[in-house]
């Protein structure tokens, strides 16, 4: 078991790389409400990469547990239409998400793998990879081509934690410059937003 959980690790920390190395010039693009969204530019990629981070009055188990709640979480992450557990197998979990889209977009949808990783400082790390083939296609949706990031939560003492959410995807089919555009923002300071919202009241 132990065996299983260093290869896990080790497979985290190179996806890690992976999906940061490819954004590396971040620009700020929004800073309200203690929330803070920056996008980078992707080599080879017609999306940007984002980032957000804030600081969140609640502590650990909390913050994982919302996080864990595979289904119930889709209250609070942007555009979550709905979301489903797949298969959990150690620090790995594989879940199949719905994306509302504006119309005439066609709606979207996610198969993603997420490997968690747990640091000597008590900070969670949470490395999604997109894995497309993992289902068949759905009718009535395109299939989000590829998903790059993480989710790093921080204790900062006296009650706080650092939240840190980075993605970078390929939508798949055609999809407007000005969704585009909006979403990369919207996208992590909406769900951070909510995210606190609901961390904040337990």
């Amino acid at each position: 078991m132990s065996s299983l959980r260093r290869m896990a690790g080790a497979c985290g920390l190179s996806l890690l790389v992976v999906a940061t190395a490819q954004a590396e010039d971040w620009k700020l693009a929004k800073d309200e409400d203690g929330i803070k969204v920056y996008l980078s530019e992707v080599p080879g990629s017609r999306y940007k990469a984002y980032r957000g981070i804030t600081t969140i009055k609640s502590d650990m188990p909390t913050l994982r547990g919302l996080q864990e709640d595979v289904s119930g979480s889709c209250a609070w992450i942007h555009e979550c239409r709905e979301q489903k557990l797949l298969k959990h197998e150690g620090a790995e979990s594989w879940t199949y998400t719905r994306f509302n889209t504006p119309w005439p977009v066609t709606p979207r949808d996610s198969v993603l793998h997420v490997t968690t990783k747990e640091d000597a400082d008590g900070s969670v790390i949470r490395i999604l990879e997109g894995v497309a083939d993992y289902l068949p296609p759905e009718k009535g949706f395109v299939r989000v081509a590829k998903v790059e990031g993480l989710w790093k939560l921080t204790p900062k003492g006296a009650g706080q934690v650092e939240v840190v959410y980075q993605v970078q995807t390929e939508p798949g089919g055609s999809v407007p410059s000005w969704l585009a555009n909006s979403f990369v923002v919207d996208a992590p300071y909406n769900t951070l937003e909510a995210l606190r919202k609901r961390a904040e009241k337990r």
